[in-house]
């Protein structure tokens, strides 16, 4: 993206531009809009690829889970019932309203609220994968990524392109678990900023996804250390294997998952970078069948999570909640296109 001279924003709130002044969240320049609009359409491109290569369905998914042996959960109360119910129809209205939203045609309009749905569907499809595993609730969205990464992603509960996970967030360390998880696909390095073409760029772009989100998970705790710890030793950087022990003890033990990613993702279109989906001609183009891309997706993870919860909660109140849906609902996805 070239901005010309009299870009007013652009010049105005982008880093490395002259006499940018930033804002106040972010005083030293935003972020350029370029770069950020292609990792954020790329990425969801590539879970698209990825979810169509592994034929992720309502049916797919209840084999998957058969073959993992997956149990009734024995100890399920009404309320963690009730609760799997709620969440699981909370997402099926986020998925219904991002097919809507697909049909409008307007990706560059709809692009914020979009990622909006998109999160919290998958956000309420988690938790509905919770709760049906031990019966709890957590209470803050880091809480749920958290949890559904060890409860669910750690236990191999998870499909492809959801269940790629890193378990630290010390950079040495998880370089070598990228390295494990690209395999064959280690010479398909894609940074995001090229569209992948097929399932195996996609999945490299995924991995390159996770591996910039532990970097800013990185760069988050060394913020911390910065404000607090090292401040009171008057050390201002992590040239110091002193300073470099704290940080790798903070992100020693700190897992990372996909739903860590997704709270990421949703916090950049939500708080700040208000140019990336919105500034200059190129984002029409690029944004171009995004939509579509974030309704697979999500799509594909309310998939997961209805066929997990299917046994978990047991035939007869499962069919009952599906039942009750169908007799009940008007709305533009139906249970039976996702859980049939």
């Amino acid at each position: 993206m070239m901005a010309s001279s009299e870009s007013f924003l652009y010049r105005r709130m982008t880093k490395r531009q002259p006499g940018a002044t930033g804002t106040l969240a972010e005083p030293e320049g935003t972020a350029e809009p370029r770069f950020a609009l292609q990792s954020t359409v790329n990425w969801m491109h590539a879970l698209g690829i990825q979810v169509r290569h592994h034929g992720i369905t309502g049916p797919s998914m209840r084999a998957f889970y058969l073959s993992k042996n997956l149990q009734r959960f024995s100890g399920m109360t009404e309320p963690a019932a009730n609760t799997v119910f709620e969440q699981l129809l909370m997402a099926l209205h986020h998925l219904s309203a991002l097919k809507a939203m697909s049909q409008a045609g307007r990706d560059q309009d709809l692009a914020r609220v979009a990622i909006m749905s998109w999160y919290y569907g998958i956000y309420c499809a988690a938790s509905a994968m919770i709760a049906a595993k031990d019966g709890s609730q957590q209470q803050d969205h880091t809480g749920t990524a958290t949890q559904w990464d060890r409860q669910i992603a750690a236990m191999g509960l998870a499909v492809t392109p959801f269940d790629l996970r890193l378990t630290t967030l010390v950079e040495v360390d998880a370089k070598q678990e990228i390295q494990v998880l690209a395999g064959q696909h280690a010479t398909s390095v894609n940074h995001l900023t090229v569209r992948a073409s097929n399932a195996s760029e996609a999945y490299a772009a995924c991995l390159t996804y996770l591996s910039g989100t532990r970097q800013y998970h990185e760069w988050m705790v060394c913020e911390n250390l910065l404000a607090r710890e090292l401040a009171k030793e008057s050390l201002t950087n992590f040239r110091t294997s002193k300073a470099r022990q704290l940080r790798d003890d903070r992100l020693r033990g700190k897992s990372l998952g996909f739903m860590h990613q997704a709270f990421r993702y949703r916090g950049k279109a939500n708080y700040r970078d208000a140019l990336f989906l919105t500034y200059e001609a190129q984002a029409v183009t690029v944004l171009n069948g995004f939509l579509d891309d974030l309704s697979t997706v999500l799509q594909a993870f309310v998939n997961m999570a209805g066929a997990f919860s299917a046994i978990r909660i047991g035939a007869s109140d499962w069919q009952a909640f599906i039942n009750d849906l169908d007799d009940h609902l008007n709305l533009l996805v139906k249970p039976s296109d996702v859980w049939p």
